[in-house]
């Protein structure tokens, strides 16, 4: 059978519930079908408390998905609760925007060019600087 239930998110003591689509024969927090909405119980100012699309859990109950009771009833207070506006500006802005600035260049002026470094100078190796060898029974070397 399939159910519209909570799943729950978030952290300990901060919880956020998911409302999903799933097989009732899945983990409250398992595999689901489809994510239909969000309720966050700890929202404070300005972060939004409940969403549901109420076009797919419409879908879903024609088909056949039952409603666990307290998503029925977050269903309902979504239904009458006014929708929340749509995320945008918080006023318009006075006028057309400003030109944008080709950042790429004008930092390239301000770059200097700094020449490369010279190539490291190498030391010869231990046998060309006419140190003694490794082994003490070669010294002094046979003429």
């Amino acid at each position: 059978m399939v159910v519209i239930r909570l799943a729950r998110g978030g952290a300990k003591k901060r919880p956020f519930f998911n409302i999903v689509v799933a097989d009732s024969r899945e983990r409250r927090d398992g595999r689901f079908i489809e994510r239909v909405g969000f309720y966050n119980p700890v929202a404070s100012g300005a972060a939004q408390k409940l969403r549901v699309a109420q076009d797919r859990v419409t879908h879903w109950t024609q088909h056949g998905a039952q409603l666990s009771p307290t998503v029925a009833r977050l269903v309902e207070e979504a239904k009458s609760a006014p929708a929340a506006p749509a995320p945008g500006p918080v006023r318009p802005r006075d006028g057309p925007a400003p030109p944008r600035s080709n950042w790429s260049a004008s930092r390239s002026a301000v770059i200097r060019r700094v020449p490369a470094p010279p190539p490291l100078a190498v030391r010869p190796p231990r046998a060309a600087r006419g140190s003694r060898p490794a082994c003490a029974s070669r010294w002094p070397p046979a003429s």
